[in-house]
């Protein structure tokens, strides 16, 4: 399993609060150092079942300098949302926590966090 974080991030250090609590076996990946890459921003939607503008923080401040409440939303957009995605990776909504069965999750809360573990086979045993 692994969880790209932003360590500054509250939502991240909550959701490896409980996978360290869980004992859950993990690697981080610092996406704003380990950038992903237009590919792996397309694996890793393929996993969520989302699409990037699903992922992407409207509220940051190169979302409103790049105008991305303005971009469209269907098919002949998404490779221009990727795009955006990986050259500015705070634009992608965190924790994004990909299991080993293939699937992936947005770990914004503790649900989400425990759905992962489950998938993962990891799953709380209380």
């Amino acid at each position: 399993m692994e969880i790209w974080i932003n360590p500054a991030c509250s939502k991240c250090r909550s959701a490896l609060d409980l996978l360290d609590g869980e004992g859950a076996r993990y690697t981080v990946r610092r996406y704003l150092e380990d950038v992903p890459s237009e590919d792996e921003i397309r694996e890793v939607l393929g996993r969520l079942t989302l699409e990037p503008w699903d992922i992407a923080r409207s509220q940051e401040p190169e979302a409103k300098a790049l105008g991305l409440a303005e971009w469209a939303r269907e098919d002949g957009s998404r490779e221009r949302w990727i795009e955006a995605l990986a050259r500015h990776p705070r634009l992608i909504q965190r924790p994004i926590i990909t299991a080993d069965d293939g699937t992936a999750v947005v770990a914004r809360d503790d649900e989400a966090v425990r759905e992962a573990l489950r998938r993962q086979g990891d799953a709380p045993t209380h």
